[in-house]
């Protein structure tokens, strides 16, 4: 490595320990990329509905700020969280759909060993709760659509890189639609889009805003369905505030995913996704893979 590559990655280290103590170590924005797969953008028919995302995160290595290169020497974490998801979907209808609201309760287990920033953390603990007041679902003979708004509460404690809250609020508004390819409406494509606004942290930095959208195209066999899936996320601001730069994070995944119908009324899902380019904005940005297993429950 070169004088000035040296020097560079020195800077990142550091800079690295500043921004983690911020809690700024992942792009701007709370929801979790890889949560929602195949159908993503049908919403149930009226009733009362239960969704758990168990979701494991394993990070191979950190792209420096500003850049899509890895930081200098061995720099890896976990994070394991199960989001509680409740759904209320009413008769009422609302713009010719059916209205219902939802919240959703995460509880995380995180685990961080940075050796560019001689970092070693781990946390667990109920993170940022989220209030939608507004779901909004539609149905046509060969379509899907979803419409919804809510925010992301800054409940979770933070202060720490492994620290489950993320220290400010965000506001998230959805949209998103399901064809489906044929009139038995065994082969669909979703696309499901979710934009964030981000309020300030207590030290005043606001992470710039951000787009994901996830989107999947599936098949079904009798009762199964399996699919391709995945994920793109853009910050679509820069970051503002005391330690914001101009550089923009940025995600992208491809995966598999399988859904077993366990009995009527009740869903098992399984998918996994593979991480193939991240760029790092104002804070080091992580990379790797996610596993996700999703119980979706009416009651």
């Amino acid at each position: 490595m070169s004088m000035k590559k040296k020097h560079h990655a020195a800077l990142a280290a550091a800079g690295l320990c500043a921004l983690l103590a911020q809690g700024t170590a992942h792009a701007g924005g709370h929801y979790v990329a890889g949560v929602e797969g195949l159908q993503g953008s049908s919403v149930p028919p009226p009733g009362n509905y239960y969704l758990g995302y168990l979701v494991h995160y394993d990070i191979d290595d950190f792209s420096a700020p500003g850049t899509d290169a890895k930081l200098p020497g061995s720099n890896t974490g976990k994070v394991t969280a199960l989001a509680n998801r409740l759904v209320k979907v009413t008769s009422t209808k609302l713009l010719g759909a059916d209205y219902g609201f939802e919240t959703i309760i995460p509880v995380t287990r995180t685990s961080l060993d940075i050796g560019a920033a001689g970092l070693s953390d781990r946390r667990s603990g109920v993170g940022d709760v989220y209030v939608g007041p507004l779901v909004l679902g539609w149905h046509g003979p060969r379509w899907d659509a979803v419409a919804a708004a809510g925010v992301w509460l800054g409940t979770g404690k933070d202060g720490s890189p492994a620290s489950p809250g993320k220290g400010y609020r965000s506001t998230m508004l959805t949209g998103g639609v399901t064809v489906y390819l044929d009139e038995a409406k065994t082969i669909s494509a979703s696309a499901l889009s979710r934009f964030e606004r981000n309020s300030r942290t207590d030290a005043g930095l606001r992470p710039g805003n951000q787009l994901t959208l996830e989107w999947g195209v599936g098949k079904q066999f009798g009762g199964w369905q399996a699919g391709i899936v995945g994920y793109d996320q853009w910050q679509l601001g820069e970051d503002r505030g005391p330690g914001a730069s101009p550089d923009k994070a940025g995600r992208h995944a491809v995966g598999a995913e399988v859904v077993y119908p366990v009995r009527p009324g009740l869903l098992l899902k399984g998918a996994a996704y593979k991480e193939y380019q991240v760029e790092a904005g104002t804070g080091a940005e992580p990379k790797g893979s996610l596993l996700r297993v999703s119980l979706v429950a009416a009651f």
